[in-house]
């Protein structure tokens, strides 16, 4: 709780009544907080958050850099020069030892700061009550005192008193333990009752999963009972992905067939007759070079980029091993409100006995006209009309705040209930007002399972009940309907009736909710019996312009995109006609929830419907979970979206959980892998082109490293075994190793992608970084490198007759630029040879320039000349380098052209 210090500390606050509890606090709950009161209170208390945990330094950063095996090893041939004499070699190798630190500090420093920021776009939100009216203000800014509005679906972001429920329960395992809901209410609980026991309190960290309530706030952040634990700050524990397992997995191996090359070169070179300082220096120098150090970093900075890709197009990845499984997914299950259409609900038709009203305007524009046979009419004039809306507007917990200068307003709530309010608007209806006159008693919370939510209102010494759900749930506890001031029984058959006519609204792709009323006694009636139905309320979510070029972008990728919902099978199968899912000219069935069953009570022939079937209706949670597990168990890899808290187990149980930011709720939002800041399909799609684009520049940038790689320890082997001049020299192969191993494998993970990426069938989840065919690649284009150094060598002596300290230079430098053209061979097959995905990469540009001129400098450059041992070739040696340095390039393109026409 708040500290005792402060004035606003309340003692045991669970075991006393909320009365006293707002008065300690000096709040009023019907108003909250002005902003004095509220900026006078966060000075005392301050932000309302955990101690965050600590981010990596730069020290630790740079620290790391010297832990390597690599690191070991160039300080083992530094040592190695210096107790042979060799003083310039041992410190040009000191020196690349750090430039080889600086530059992998460099560039971890920029992709570690840059994830530690995308973890600040996402931010938790709370429902406050100040100066009067409900707003949605960052969690953040919460101070004791504050009343806070919660409903089903919300993560609690501060320790609450309670001072009104309705079916409220919340999930409190993050701090008892406990998996199974507890209950919450309004009445005190004992002095000595334990935390798991005090109903009347709701704390920061838990969840609320069933009913409404608004509670006080007694203390926020480190001052909260999950301040005390400091739980979160455990959880936030450094994820490693399992393609970063396989990446470091490669590296290790590699590390030790390196080692073993390194060794095999030292002892046949001693055989052979060279000197044994050059052999033990250019063993260590090969077998660091050999070693893919590049690997870790450019990972990094390839996940650090994409997810920055993902960010600006509204997809948050929540968890880094998420990025992986995206570009293998096979299945994407979507919801249909939101997500496949606008969710910007209008009220469009209201239907009474007798009647038939059309309501013009969209969205929030309170500006609008009720129309009965086409002409416009007074909605006081119509009682029936009148009450019909009045249930709409009562019967909600949503807020409508209208603008002093237009007709637009601003909400917050469901937007199908915003949509009852604004339809309330039109016809000079203002809840708050409405309230004000009939104030509600008693609320009983939607309930998923009855699709029905109802509030209880004194009026005139009675009490009215305004009641609204689902078409069929209402229908069936009505048993009366009215028309007109006349009311009677209603009958099987007019039930049918009514019920047909849903059906041909929903048809129509329209949301339908049914409005029926009583009045009572008493305020503890059973609100859903003995109902008076008044009538429909049509509501029209318009499919999302965006939805159907992604649908078929999704169908092209070779990815099945699912319909999942809760509505009505006609609405499903309507809205699913007009974005694609299926065609328009087909006559396709729904598949009712009821019809999904556990994967193994089922026969082959149900599950392959199943698994063929594009439109769920009806469905429930439960059903959604074994749905997934139906898919999951036929071997695909499932992208399940959801928005509240019930979708919470399934997003967990999908391979990709997607939670929507805008509609969701925070519980769905914590349990998903990624959240889409703007509820849209096509951001999905978007994702899984990252996620694919994200895998192929990792793939791109090893397969780089290791064809280049592979070429020095061919050289240098080749050169060993049939005792010829060494083509590269131990510091020029660690100056490769620094300039062509780092920079064009940094903008080839950086790549936007080959942007026919989606027209291609998703990777098989299991596999690996490196197929058979990509390592039979890196050893095609290693013999490629090494067979055009070894002829340029050869050309060198023979055929120009050069000293061999200018031939080994032709060598050196052919082996350099046959390095950076080769990554001009990494582009994707069937891609055109002047237009690719590498091409138009402006990194790739950038990075050969830089290259090029380290190594013209390498040549010219007095004093690193001097330690490189080069000198200038003359223009036959240079005319040696470009020709053969280029014919790695040719041979590549030719194996692609081929490779490129069998696609």
């Amino acid at each position: 709780m708040a500290p005792s210090s402060s004035e606003y500390a309340v003692s045991r606050p669970w075991a006393r009544p909320p009365d006293d509890i707002v008065e300690s606090l000096d709040v009023s709950p019907d108003t909250g907080l002005n902003p004095s009161e509220v900026k006078t209170r966060r000075k005392e208390f301050g932000p309302n958050r955990l101690r965050a945990p600590e981010t990596r330094s730069a020290w630790s950063i740079l620290a790391s850099q010297f832990k390597s095996l690599i690191v070991a090893l160039l300080a083992a041939a530094a040592l190695v020069s210096f107790l042979f004499g060799e003083l310039i070699e041992g410190v040009a190798i000191a020196v690349v030892l750090f430039i080889n630190a600086a530059i992998g500090f460099v560039t971890e420093l920029r992709a570690v700061r840059s994830m530690e920021a995308l973890q600040e776009l996402g931010t938790v939100d709370a429902k406050v009550r100040r100066e009067g009216r409900v707003q949605v203000l960052p969690a953040e800014e919460l101070v004791p005192g504050d009343v806070v509005v919660v409903e089903g679906g919300d993560v609690v972001t501060a320790d609450l008193r309670l001072i009104e429920a309705s079916k409220l329960q919340a999930d409190e395992s993050a701090l008892t333990g406990e998996s199974v809901p507890v209950g919450k209410q309004v009445q005190s609980a004992d002095e000595d009752a334990p935390l798991a026991e005090r109903s009347s309190m709701l704390y920061k960290g838990t969840a609320v999963t069933r009913g409404v309530g608004e509670g006080v706030v007694l203390a926020t952040g480190m001052d909260t009972e999950l301040g005390r634990i400091s739980s979160l700050v455990e959880q936030a524990e450094e994820e490693e992905t399992p393609l970063e397992r396989r990446l470091e997995q490669l590296g290790r191996r590699l590390i030790w067939a390196t080692l073993i090359v390194g060794a095999l070169v030292i002892v046949s070179g001693i055989l052979a007759g060279k000197e044994v300082f050059l052999m033990i220096e250019t063993g260590i120098a090969l077998a660091v070079a050999a070693i893919p150090e590049g690997l870790p970093i450019v990972a990094t900075v390839a996940l650090a980029r994409g997810l920055w890709r993902m960010a600006r197009r509204n997809a948050l990845v929540n968890r880094l091993s998420a990025v992986e499984t995206l570009g293998a997914t096979q299945v994407i299950m979507t919801d249909k409100t939101g997500t496949l259409t606008e969710n910007q609900m209008t009220a469009t038709r209201l239907l009474l006995d007798g009647d038939t009203f059309e309501i013009t305007g969209e969205g929030l524009d309170t500006d609008g006209e009720f129309r009965r046979d086409g002409r416009t009419m007074d909605p006081a004039e119509n009682a029936l009309l009148r009450q019909a809306l009045e249930v709409g507007v009562l019967c909600n917990d949503a807020s409508l705040r209208q603008s002093d200068d237009d007709k637009k307003a601003s909400s917050v709530g469901d937007p199908s209930e915003v949509a009852l309010l604004v339809a309330g608007a039109k016809a000079g209806l203002d809840r708050k007002q409405l309230v004000d006159e009939t104030p509600e008693v008693r609320e009983v919370a939607f309930d998923p399972d009855i699709k029905m939510m109802a509030t209880v209102h004194e009026s005139d010494g009675q009490y009215r009940v305004a009641v609204k759900g689902g078409p069929e749930a209402v229908l069936d506890v009505s048993s009366t309907i009215r028309r007109g001031a006349e009311e009677r029984e209603l009958t099987d058959e007019e039930r049918t009736r009514w019920l047909d006519r849903n059906e041909e609204l929903a048809g129509e792709g329209l949301r339908i909710f049914a409005l029926a009323t009583k009045t009572s006694e008493s305020k503890d009636v059973d609100v859903y019996e003995e109902l008076t139905f008044l009538g429909l309320i049509a509501l029209l979510d318009p499919p999302r312009a965006d939805v159907r070029p992604s649908i078929e972008s999704c169908q092209d990728a070779g990815i099945d995109v699912v319909m999942v919902t809760g509505d009505q099978p006609s609405t499903a199968v309507t809205v699913a006609q007009a974005v694609g899912l299926v065609r328009e000219d087909s006559s396709p069935e729904a598949v009712l929830g009821q019809e999904i069953k556990k994967t193994e009570q089922m026969s082959d022939q149900e599950r392959r419907a199943l698994l063929d079937s594009r439109i769920f209706a009806r469905v429930s949670p439960e059903q959604k979970l074994d749905l997934i597990a139906i898919h999951q168990d036929a071997g695909a890899v499932v992208a399940m979206t959801g928005d509240g808290v019930n979708d919470a187990p399934a997003l967990k149980k999908a391979d990709i959980g997607v939670a929507m930011g805008q509609r969701g709720t925070q519980v769905a939002r914590e349990a998903s892998d990624m959240v889409l800041k703007d509820d849209a399909f096509s951001t999905i799609v978007v994702a899984v082109e990252q996620g694919r684009v994200i895998f192929n520049n990792i793939r791109n940038f090893v397969i780089y490293l290791l064809s280049c790689n592979v070429a020095e320890i061919m050289v240098v082997s080749a050169a060993s075994l049939i005792n010829a001049p060494l083509p590269i020299l131990p510091l020029q192969i660690l100056f490769l190793n620094l300039v062509t191993d780092v920079f064009p494998a940094l903008a080839l993970g950086v790549s936007e992608g080959d942007p026919a990426i989606m027209d291609k069938p998703p990777r098989e989840p299991e596999e690996p970084v490196l197929t058979r065919e990509h390592w039979v690649s890196v050893g095609g284009y290693g013999l490629a490198i090494s067979l055009s150094v070894l002829g340029s060598l050869a050309l060198g002596l023979n055929w120009l007759g050069l000293e061999r300290q200018a031939a080994v230079t032709v060598s050196f430098l052919t082996l350099a630029f046959a390095q950076l053209w080769h990554v001009f061979n990494m582009r994707a097959p069937g891609s055109g040879f002047l237009r690719n995905d590498v091409t138009e990469n402006r990194f790739v540009w950038g990075a050969l320039a830089l290259c090029t001129a380290l190594l013209l400098a390498a040549v010219y450059l007095p004093g690193l000349s001097d330690v490189l041992r080069t000198t200038s070739p003359g223009a036959r040696g240079w005319a040696v380098v470009a020709s053969m340095s280029l014919l790695p390039l040719v041979a590549g393109q030719v194996v692609k052209e081929i490779r490129g026409r069998q696609l």
